[in-house]
């Protein structure tokens, strides 16, 4: 089901950068728990299974249906990052200064939305699983 198939193209374009920085921040930030043996330092929004491209797709949906208007054109990659990173506690995001005017609007969504514990996994499938 096309979950956007509702929306004007360029909103479509936007919500579909702000995944893509959500998903980029995801992939960054998370340890990766795959073979010990294997140096691997970083995952690829590629390897997200299905079901965790849906997930985040739902996530940054809702987040995007409240606060797309205070989303500046051109912030929507930003956005998303800094949506990863505050609804899960990392050190920076929309309350560390780059979103002065809306900051703790975002803030406050973001935190609304929930921490994804258990980050990353890679499944049985070799395909990423949020925990």
């Amino acid at each position: 089901m096309d979950i956007t198939r509702y929306m004007r193209p360029e909103e479509k374009a936007r919500l579909a950068a702000f995944v893509a920085g959500y998903l980029a921040c995801a992939c960054w930030t998370e340890e990766p728990i795959d073979d010990p043996d294997e140096a691997v330092d970083y995952f690829y929004p590629d390897e997200l299974a299905p079901e965790a491209l849906a997930r985040a797709w739902a996530d940054c949906l809702v987040f995007w249906q409240r606060c797309a208007h205070v989303i500046p054109e051109g912030q929507e990659e930003q956005a998303g990052q800094d949506f990863w990173l505050t609804r899960n506690g990392h050190g920076a995001g929309f309350w560390d200064g780059d979103w002065p005017e809306h900051g703790e609007y975002l803030t406050w969504r973001s935190e609304r939305a929930g921490e994804l514990f258990g980050g990353l996994y890679r499944g049985g499938d070799g395909k990423l699983y949020f925990g």
